[in-house]
C-alpha cells in the first residue's frame, strides 16, 4: 500500500482537481482499491465527489462522527485511535473520509501536542503519529493507494499528514509565486523530521523501549517513521498552442515553466530524495475551461463525463484529452514509487 499527499504551500494550484482525478483514475480505470482522506477543512474534495444532497445529511447539525473530525475528537477525549469514518464515493470508485470544516479547529490541539511529541511525551507522539494509525488500519483493509488532500498551509494539520506519508505529489500553477513557496517546504519538512526524531529518541530514552501508536507494541520508531519522499510534480494552468501538430505552453507559460525543473532539484530532491535521479515532471495539465465546473456539477471526474452531463461538440475531444494525460501521470507515478525507497 501507497500512500500519497497532494500538496504545495500555495493555493489555487488545483491540487484537488487534480487528487481527485487521480484517485478516479486508479479506481475505476485500474481497478484498484483506493482511500481519499480529505484533510483539507475546507472539505473541496468531499463537495466535488458527493451530490449535495449527501452533503445535507453529513454535516447537519445533530450529525457527528461521520467526518474525520471524529479522529481528533477521539483522541481530544483520551480515548485513543477512533474507527474510520468511511463514505462510499460511487462517482469515482473510490472510498472516502469526508472532510469537515470543524477539523479546522484541530490546529491548536495538534500544535499543543506537537511539542509534547517533540520532549518525547506518550500523549503527544500518540497524536503525531494520527494519520499513521489509520494508514495501518487501510493496510489491513488491503487498500492499494491513500490520497490525502490537505490546504495549502505548513501548519500544524499538514504536519500530521506529511509526517505520516510515503510520498507527495506537488502541483505546480505556471506562476513564479508558485516557485517561491518550495524552499519553505524544504525547511518545514527537515525541521519536522529533525523534531520528531529528537521526541522518539527522548521517549526511549525515558522509557527504556522504543514508542508504539499501536497496543500490541509491534510498531517501533523506524516503522513508523519513515521520511516522506517527493514523488515528482504536474505543471497545470497554461495556456496552450499548437506547434507541429503538439500541444505546449504559449511563451509567457513556458518561460516560467522552464524554471521549475532546476527549483526543484535544488529545493526537494537533493534534500529530501537525496540527489536521486529519476523523472520528476510527471506530467502537464493545460486548461480545460469549462470541463472543470462541469465535472464539480456532475460530481465526476473529468474523464468520466458524458453527454448527459452537457458534454457536447468539442467537448468530447476534450474529455479523451484528460483521459489521456491523468492516464500518463498515473502511470509516471507508479514508476517514480517503484523506484523511490
Amino acid at each position: 500500500m501507497k500512500a500519497l499527499c497532494v500538496f504545495n504551500n500555495k493555493g489555487g494550484v488545483g491540487k484537488t482537481t487534480l487528487l481527485c482525478n487521480l484517485a478516479a483514475y486508479y479506481g475505476s480505470i485500474e481497478k484498484k482499491k483506493v482511500l481519499v482522506v480529505d484533510a483539507d477543512p475546507q472539505c473541496n474534495a468531499t463537495a466535488y465527489m458527493f451530490k449535495e444532497s449527501i452533503l445535507d445529511k453529513l454535516y447537519a447539525p445533530n450529525k457527528d462522527g461521520e467526518t474525520i473530525n471524529q479522529l481528533v475528537n477521539s483522541l481530544k477525549k483520551s480515548k485513543g485511535y477512533s474507527p474510520i469514518p468511511i463514505k462510499r464515493s460511487e462517482g469515482f470508485s473510490v472510498d472516502v473520509v469526508p472532510g469537515d470544516p470543524r477539523f479546522s479547529l484541530a490546529e491548536d490541539f495538534l500544535a499543543k501536542d506537537w511539542f509534547d511529541a517533540t520532549n518525547g511525551q506518550e500523549r503527544g507522539l500518540k497524536t503525531t503519529f494520527l494519520f499513521r494509525a489509520l494508514l495501518k488500519w487501510a493496510e489491513e483493509q488491503e487498500y492499494d493507494y491513500v490520497f490525502f488532500d490537505i490546504g495549502p498551509s505548513l501548519g500544524a494539520i499538514n504536519r500530521t499528514v506529511l509526517l505520516s506519508c510515503d510520498y507527495f505529489l506537488l502541483p505546480m500553477s505556471s506562476d513564479i509565486f508558485s516557485l517561491r513557496g518550495l524552499q519553505n517546504i524544504e525547511v518545514a519538512i527537515t525541521s519536522w523530521k529533525r523534531g520528531l526524531d529528537r521526541g522518539l529518541l527522548s521517549f526511549r530514552e525515558d522509557n527504556g523501549y522504543e514508542f508504539s501508536f499501536d497496543d500490541d507494541g509491534e510498531s517501533d520508531g523506524t516503522e513508523i517513521n519513515g521520511p516522506i519522499k517527493f514523488l515528482g510534480y504536474v505543471t497545470q494552468q497554461y495556456t496552450a498552442k499548437t506547434v507541429a501538430g503538439k500541444k505546449q505552453p504559449v511563451d509567457a507559460y513556458e518561460k516560467i515553466i522552464r524554471k521549475i525543473g532546476p527549483a526543484i532539484r535544488k529545493h526537494l530532491i537533493t534534500s529530501l530524495n537525496q540527489g536521486q535521479k529519476l523523472e520528476y515532471k510527471l506530467g502537464e495539465i493545460p486548461y480545460f475551461h469549462s470541463l472543470v465546473p462541469m465535472a464539480q456539477t456532475s460530481t465526476k471526474p473529468i474523464f468520466g463525463l458524458r453527454k448527459a452531463d452537457g458534454v457536447v461538440g468539442a467537448h468530447f475531444d476534450k474529455v479523451k484529452q484528460f483521459q489521456d494525460v491523468i492516464a500518463e501521470i498515473a502511470q509516471n507515478l507508479v514508476e517514480n514509487m517503484s523506484a523511490i525507497q
